[in-house]
């Protein structure tokens, strides 16, 4: 692996801030090969977003074929690339099918345009209707939703908020649901009550009719760690939107097609959103892009208003169309989200089996192929390392060394969480080679 510093020549002016970082020149299924021939088992799938695997031959053929008949078209006129994506997502994957809820379809070219946007047609639904109280966005202590200055402000990711506090807007917040860090107690019964009744007093005490919406992510992402809420919060939090007249945006950015072994996340609670948002998984890493999907509801009233739902200018790029066109065809042919299921049990398991009776590990949790390992001091009291300890940036590291890329995550109260989010094509014996070498590297770093 070939390992870059600060004062290599050629990395001066980039990344940004030069850093040691692997040289990657290509991708083959659930590995990534470096310039010096060493193949690195992807269990991230980069930033948990590739899903069919790297290097798949008729992605990248759809790619060349777009621009061939047009460099270029402005987000919100027709091409061919566009109408089949837009067929093939209200057809295969939308809940509801062709005449579900989730009609409406706003393209942008990243996660945190895509939820930025839902909070804007949020917004808008309610300037439309006349309601012009409610301006406010609540989301989760606990969370992330992207890295523009709304939406970092948005977000709960305090370590993404460095440097900005001083102008970032703040918003009003709830409990992220912990079934680890329950005040009740770990894994407590009562945990998903607990958690709506605070999320009901949070509302209560901004004022339900100056909310225009609530964010949430069905799992929570790699800053706490793919935290699965207690199996009553959802549907609850849907309740206590329906009672206050809140729309409900779902960030599925991370967790969306099939990451978690259902097409959505939401699926695993039966919920439906006003606007649901997901990227990473549409494109498969091939091509940038996200989905905003709203309800009729939600829609008609802004276009009655004649108000714009505005887009950004690599919005909907005919080539990330025809990518994300081709990597659903390949999830639904090579049936993947049910392959993501499948193997998710395996990995949890090999997991716990390695790590279940660790002393400083805390948790494994997820769902489907999204896995974390939460560690700590002390599992007992959840006691945290020192952040100058660096304990997830030295296990990925040592990750590296041993030919698996882990990706770091956590923040504020879980603070080292090491995520994996590895392609659903991965094989039995990839999945068990990721979780051994977590096993190992654990070990290693905490002794």
């Amino acid at each position: 692996m070939t390992l870059a510093t600060a004062d290599d020549t050629d990395l001066r002016d980039w990344p940004f801030l030069p850093s040691r970082a692997m040289r990657v020149v290509r991708g083959e299924g659930a590995w990534l090969i470096a310039d010096d021939g060493r193949r690195i088992l992807d269990a991230a799938g980069g930033a948990i977003v590739v899903n069919v695997g790297h290097g798949r031959a008729e992605v990248m053929e759809a790619i060349a074929r777009a621009p061939a008949a047009s460099a270029f078209v402005v987000p919100n006129w027709k091409t061919p690339e566009r109408e089949a994506l837009a067929e093939r997502l209200r057809r295969d994957w939308l809940p509801g099918g062709p005449d579900g809820d989730l009609h409406h379809i706003h393209l942008t070219s990243g996660g945190s345009e895509g939820v930025e946007a839902a909070v804007k047609i949020a917004l808008q639904h309610h300037a439309a209707r006349g309601d012009a109280r409610r301006l406010k966005v609540m989301s989760r202590e606990l969370s992330y939703h992207g890295t523009t200055i709304a939406m970092a402000g948005l977000s709960g990711h305090a370590g993404r908020k460095r440097g900005l506090e001083g102008f970032l807007q703040s918003h009003p917040s709830a409990p992220t649901p912990s079934p680890l860090r329950c005040p009740l107690g770990p894994h407590h019964p009562e945990a998903g009550a607990y958690y709506l009744a605070a999320t009901r007093t949070a509302i209560e005490a901004e004022g339900p009719e100056t909310i225009a919406a609530f964010v949430s992510e069905p799992i929570t992402g790699s800053s706490g760690g793919a935290i699965v809420p207690p199996d009553d919060y959802l549907p609850g939090l849907r309740a206590l939107c329906d009672e206050f007249g809140i729309l409900l945006i779902i960030d599925e950015v991370m967790t969306g097609f099939g990451r978690t072994g259902l097409r959505f996340g939401v699926e695993h609670w039966g919920v439906r959103p006003d606007i649901l948002v997901s990227g990473k998984g549409l494109g498969g890493g091939y091509g940038a892009i996200c989905g905003v999907y709203a309800t009729r509801e939600v829609a008609e009233p802004i276009g009655k208003a004649g108000l714009d739902v505005m887009f950004h200018t690599f919005g909907a790029m005919p080539a990330a169309c025809a990518a994300a066109d081709k990597v659903l065809e390949i999830l639904t042919r090579e049936q993947l989200v049910a392959r993501a299921a499948v193997q998710g049990e395996r990995l949890a398991a090999r997991l716990h089996a390695r790590l279940g009776q660790h002393p400083n590990v805390a948790d494994i949790r997820g769902r489907g192929l999204l896995q974390a390992v939460e560690i700590v001091r002390d599992r007992e009291t959840l006691e945290q390392f020192d952040a100058s300890d660096r304990i997830t940036q030295r296990i990925v590291g040592h990750g590296l060394q041993h030919g698996v890329f882990f990706y770091p995550g956590g923040t504020g109260p879980a603070r080292d969480i090491v995520c994996l989010g590895p392609p659903l094509i991965s094989t039995d014996a990839e999945i068990d080679q990721m979780a051994d070498v977590l096993g190992e590297v654990v070990g290693e770093v905490l002794g």
